[in-house]
């Protein structure tokens, strides 16, 4: 179990990876570690699939969406247990996963690429074509494996496509399961899946014969890959690092929203890029908020089992830094819940809220990726719009109030891919997730990101003069 699947047929190496259930520290499993040669042999055999599958009529790439649709949905089970394993999140929470991954392929799945017609007199017709790139390079992160990544397979392979996708090397095997189970449904070489560390990596991104990169992760490695890529000018699509802000107004109830809060900032355990990481809160509720969130982080059931809403940290690497920001919470603020690594086997840490903590710290102006969430207090609107704008990354955005206008208005100003109103990560296939800043190149998901894996090609016909 837990094959690569190149040119159609499971693959091994006999170099191997460890992969570590982060919630007891013990071995998962244990996967191929593909080199140069092993990507080579990957892309060559997605550069000999497209050569057939660019010609293909679109109803049948959403067929066969629709048939990888319908694999994630017969082993959703067995999927979502083995994210578990290998991310150590609850089981509600990894069928969330699963499920969220099934709608994106069904989303695609319902997307065409026609024709638009420009001009269309007496003299010229004018078409605009969207065509296939080629090979794509896709990397998903570690923090959502699944969803991650066939958020990226979806509209590439509807846009007539090749994948080379390479998961996360500490978290790969749902995904690798994945391509197992579709080994026979999808055409060889159309969909490969290699498992390695960052030369596998870097392998894809500076391959001739990759067309575009699509990857999710840190913002220093996007910086990496996009120096890689301009050899030979790939496409890029880079979802990075966010920082987001969430501002709270006056005229909210502390108690009502409190938990809505809570929810979009320590979902996963703080392991997504588009949560709330930075909250400012006016300072006429300040008080009643950070009680109210403090009382949710020190009720919360932080562990792995059935009771369980929060689990670990996905890897030792992340807790390292994770407990380096604990230690910045407890000097550059007030932890009233929370502040510790919880001491037991995994890399489990307490839910953090840190409050009388300001812009200028690590923890306010960084992206921790865990489960501290920094309240900073305000009274100036001008104020704090301008500090939702200093930082150095734009994902995500949101401002909370009962007034709609006036939270519009807010949101107008704010620098930021998406600004969600009384909401924050409000995700969906369908809506456009668009990057700003250092938080990435492109847009992910809606038909913005089923066009970033095309190329546009205009048809100019002069119908007066036939030659």
């Amino acid at each position: 179990m837990f094959s690569m699947l190149i040119d159609g047929r499971l693959t091994e190496t006999d170099a191997r990876l460890k992969v570590i259930n982060p919630s007891d520290e013990t071995v998962a499993a244990e996967v191929s570690d593909a080199d140069r040669t092993i990507v080579d042999s990957a892309v060559q055999a997605a550069k000999q699939a497209y050569a057939s599958w660019r010609n293909t009529a679109v109803d049948e790439r959403q067929a066969l969406l629709r048939k990888l649709s319908a694999v994630l949905q017969e082993n959703a089970d067995e999927l979502a247990e083995l994210l578990v394993r290998e991310q150590g999140r609850p089981l509600p929470l990894a069928h969330f996963e699963v499920g969220l991954a099934q709608r994106y392929l069904d989303f695609y799945a319902e997307q065409s690429l026609d024709v638009e017609i420009l001009v269309d007199d007496t003299n010229s017709r004018v078409e605009l074509h969207r065509k296939s790139l080629g090979v794509v390079a896709a990397i998903s992160p570690w923090n959502a494996p699944l969803y991650l990544s066939l958020s990226k397979v979806a509209p590439a392979l509807l846009a007539g496509n090749s994948v080379v996708l390479k998961p996360p090397q500490t978290s790969p095997l749902a995904v690798l399961r994945f391509g197992e189970l579709v080994k026979d449904i999808v055409p060889a070489g159309l969909l490969n899946i290699i498992c390695g560390g960052n030369d596998a990596g870097a392998a894809m991104v500076d391959h001739p014969d990759v067309a575009k990169v699509s990857f999710t992760g840190s913002t220093e490695t996007g910086k990496v890959i996009m120096r890689e890529a301009s050899s030979s000018l790939k496409r890029l699509t880079l979802e990075l690092g966010g920082n987001d802000a969430a501002i709270v107004l006056p005229d909210v109830d502390p108690k009502a929203i409190a938990p809505a809060l809570f929810g979009t900032a320590f979902f996963n355990s703080g392991q997504v890029c588009a949560i709330i990481k930075r909250l400012y809160v006016h300072d006429d509720i300040y008080d009643a908020v950070c009680e109210e969130l403090a009382a949710l982080a020190n009720g919360a059931a932080v562990g792995d089992d059935a009771q369980s809403q929060f689990g670990p940290i996905q890897n030792k690497a992340q807790l390292d830094k994770v407990l380096g920001y604990l230690d910045e919470a407890h000097r550059s603020g007030r932890v009233i819940a929370g502040g510790k690594r919880i001491e037991r086997p995994g890399y489990f840490v307490q839910l953090t809220v840190v409050r009388d903590i300001e812009d200028g710290t690590p923890l306010v102006d960084e992206e921790p990726f865990g489960p501290i969430l920094p309240v900073v207090r305000f009274s100036s609107i001008d104020d704090v719009v301008a500090k939702a704008n200093a930082s150095t990354l734009g994902l995500g955005a949101s401002v909370w109030s009962k007034d709609l206008v006036v939270a519009s208005d807010i949101a107008s100003r704010i620098d930021s891919g998406t600004v969600w109103i009384n909401q924050h990560c409000a995700l969906d296939p369908a809506i456009p997730f668009p990057t700003r800043k250092q938080s990435g190149i492109g847009v992910e998901s809606g038909r913005e990101g089923l066009l970033e894996y095309t190329a546009v090609q205009v048809v100019n016909i002069n119908k007066a003069s036939a030659v």
